[in-house]
């Protein structure tokens, strides 16, 4: 389990968690996850706006912690090496939790509504990735390329550390990932002389 400190939101995520594992998330309710922390649902409705959100409540921390990075990389980063570098960061710090995050990712994966908020909240993370990189004055259309691909990169490198055990190296998943994108990308062998791929801006991202 993830470690939490003594105030009522850290108690309220505990309790939460304790019970989406032992019954599964839609058999959980409120009422059920404040009475596990000994507080009541007025109080969980200070800090959360449904259920759901317990699973989501770090999502904008992450994001400014990404977006932060992203705009004070060096000015002669490749836009695609600053956002996996900065995803990289970012996911190291949620990797760390080790089994505590993968059982929050198996809790999403049995929700059809959670799927949903994680791809609202990962749309969110798009968006915000390509505004720091129009910050580095990356033009928009390239920015929301990058940070699509980014953020694709990201979540292939997750999927596969949650599949496995143990410590795995969440940035060399990602830069994993991101070598086998360069690969597809590159024209194949033989391919004819002159002839532009078509997705040369991914390339040069």
């Amino acid at each position: 389990m993830p470690r939490w400190e003594a105030g009522a939101d850290a108690r309220l995520t505990r309790a939460a968690y304790e019970l989406y594992f032992e019954r599964g998330f839609e058999n959980v309710t409120v009422a059920e996850i404040a009475a596990r922390a000994g507080l009541t649902k007025r109080t969980f409705f200070r800090y959360f706006a449904d259920k759901r959100e317990v699973l989501f409540s770090g999502a904008p921390a992450f994001q400014d912690t990404v977006v932060r990075a992203i705009v004070d990389a060096p000015r002669g980063v490749a836009p695609i090496d600053a956002v996996v570098a900065a995803l990289a960061a970012g996911g190291t710090g949620l990797t760390e939790l080790g089994e505590g995050a993968r059982g929050r990712q198996r809790i999403i994966d049995s929700s059809p509504d959670l799927q949903e908020r994680e791809m609202i909240k990962m749309a969110a993370l798009t968006a915000a990735i390509g505004g720091a990189l129009q910050q580095r004055e990356v033009p928009e259309s390239a920015a929301s390329l990058t940070a699509q691909a980014g953020v694709a990169i990201f979540q292939t490198a997750f999927e596969r550390w949650s599949g496995q055990e143990g410590d795995v190296d969440f940035s060399h998943l990602m830069h994993e990932a991101l070598d086998e994108l360069r690969t597809a990308i590159r024209p194949a062998d033989g391919a004819a002389a002159g002839a532009p791929p078509a997705t040369s801006g991914l390339r040069n991202a």
